[in-house]
């Protein structure tokens, strides 16, 4: 094998890379030799961690062009090394996790070929156990082992069998809504009469539409992109993305569906679009699902990452009654806090990124889609049967008026420390500067309220997770009031050559 970065593969608690060759100056390094040395690192570190010799793993793919490939060098490899392949095609991530801990016949691990929401020539690996998706020390270790060299394989072969596990998956979803909605007259269909409009994005979420909420007597012919196509070619299969969202809104509103539901590519984020077409995501699907848990838990903690919003806040704390925990960027990041918060006996049920990626406790902490869904449609049936709407829970949620993100590109390769101190700078500004207060509950760079009736607001800076980047995240409750900010934040971020403020030029106000 050709000299390989093998760290350069890591992206937290994920491996990434160029599959395919379709990019100018983007070199292929995530080949089916990669892969397949991956996979054995990974046996290796699992019978390291837990001396099992013996061993079953599960595989599966999203649509992209290279799953196929890479997968089937993935399972030989595993089965070098004695290991029995469970072998379920095209799944969701989140299925694979849940075939660690569902089923008639539970896997030790799991192993997802996915890139999420990157480009169709990009793919990559999850691993899960029982315990759920490994940390990033863990693909750290992962790593280390497979370029270490060290020989994984068994004189004593494993198999290689076929599963049709996302029919059971789906299975699941099918009972929980029966039970949970009870219909006094359509126990087996209680989603009859309404109309359900999903965008797959030609990801792997079309079975949502067709082996779950069809034969829950649901209407799905508003439904779109729901066959699997790895080159994406309506919109990126991403709810955070502009074209992908106007898509299932202009599908709602042109079918006059009762409810829509877009996924990203491998399921574990999604969105909704209501009725009228409005959507329902970022802040507002973290108050749709808090109000459903909070009815559930009453008074627990709500988990969410940096960049929510003063009205989101507001909206769990006083007007459902909760604690919200505003934590940092990263799913891994806010459902370990929400792990953590449990342990240390603070009653936490939901941690949630406004990007949609949803873990509930019930649900082992495992960010899923279509659980997320599932849940929020049981609580559509219910609240149907009284009269109400879904959005009904949320009317009370305030929103800003102007809310946009500005990414500030870092030209040094010490980008962190330079990040660090801008960031330190602007918080010392802030403490000098009238009606500019630093929030006391942040942990992720900086965030400072703006006090002034002319720029009610807020704004925070913080390092992005991998790359050299300052993402802005500027709101504010007054109209006309991210201006002035925008502006005094422009002239502090010129004193610092090695900025790219480029992103100031076209800002979109949502």
């Amino acid at each position: 094998m050709n000299y390989i970065n093998w760290k350069a593969l890591q992206n937290g608690s994920d491996i990434r890379g160029v599959a395919m060759k379709s990019v100018a100056n983007e070199s292929v390094n995530l080949t089916p030799e990669v892969v397949a040395r991956l996979g054995e690192s990974f046996v290796g570190w699992l019978r390291k961690k837990n001396a099992q010799k013996k061993l079953k793993i599960s595989v599966g793919t999203d649509p992209r062009l290279s799953g196929p490939t890479l997968k089937t060098a993935l399972a030989e490899a595993l089965k070098q090394c004695g290991v029995d392949v469970y072998d379920y095609g095209l799944a969701s991530t989140p299925a694979m996790f849940m075939s660690t801990v569902m089923g008639q016949t539970p896997v030790d691990a799991a192993i997802m070929l996915t890139a999420s929401h990157l480009p169709s020539n990009r793919n990559g690996l999850k691993f899960y156990t029982s315990e759920g998706g490994l940390e990033r020390s863990d693909i750290t270790e992962i790593l280390t082992l497979a370029e270490s060299g060290e020989d994984f394989k068994e004189s004593d072969h494993g198999k290689i069998g076929e599963h049709d596990f996302m029919t059971e998956y789906a299975q699941h979803f099918i009972n929980l809504v029966r039970e949970q909605v009870n219909h006094p007259d359509h126990y087996n269909e209680p989603l009859k009469g309404l109309s359900i409009a999903v965008d797959a994005g030609n990801g792997a979420g079309g079975f949502y539409a067709t082996k779950v909420l069809k034969p829950l007597g649901a209407d799905i012919s508003a439904s779109q992109f729901l066959q699997p196509d790895g080159r994406f070619p309506n919109h990126i299969p991403n709810p955070e993305d502009e074209m992908a969202m106007a898509s299932i809104v202009r599908q709602v509103k042109e079918n006059k569906a009762d409810l829509g539901i877009i996924f990203d590519t491998d399921v574990d984020r999604a969105a909704l679009v209501a009725q009228d077409g409005s959507p329902i995501n970022r802040n507002q699907l973290i108050a749709l699902i808090s109000a459903v848990v909070l009815e559930e838990h009453p008074g627990s903690t709500i988990v969410t990452d940096s960049i929510t919003s003063n009205g989101l806040a507001w909206f769990i704390n006083e007007h459902l009654k909760g604690k919200h925990h505003r934590f940092q960027r990263g799913y891994k990041n806010v459902i370990n806090e929400a792990i953590r918060l449990n342990k240390e006996g603070q009653e936490c049920w939901l941690a949630i990124e406004t990007s949609g990626h949803a873990a509930l406790k019930e649900n082992h902490f495992m960010d899923d889609g279509a659980y997320l869904v599932t849940k929020l449609i049981i609580t559509m049936a219910k609240v149907r049967k009284q009269g109400k709407r879904l959005v009904n829970l949320i009317e009370k949620l305030p929103l800003p008026v102007q809310s946009s993100e500005i990414r500030i590109g870092i030209n040094d390769p010490n980008f962190k420390e330079i990040g660090e101190k801008v960031i330190t700078d602007l918080g010392l500004l802030a403490g000098n500067r009238h009606g500019w207060d630093i929030a006391p509950d942040n942990y992720e760079g900086v965030r400072i309220h703006c006090k002034h009736p002319l720029q009610k607001g807020w704004f925070l800076l913080r390092m992005s997770l991998h790359d050299p980047v300052l993402p802005l995240n500027i709101e504010s409750e007054v109209e006309g009031g991210m201006e002035e900010n925008v502006q005094l934040l422009k002239e502090f971020f010129a004193n610092y050559d090695k900025l790219d403020l480029s992103g100031f030029r076209d800002i979109k106000y949502k």
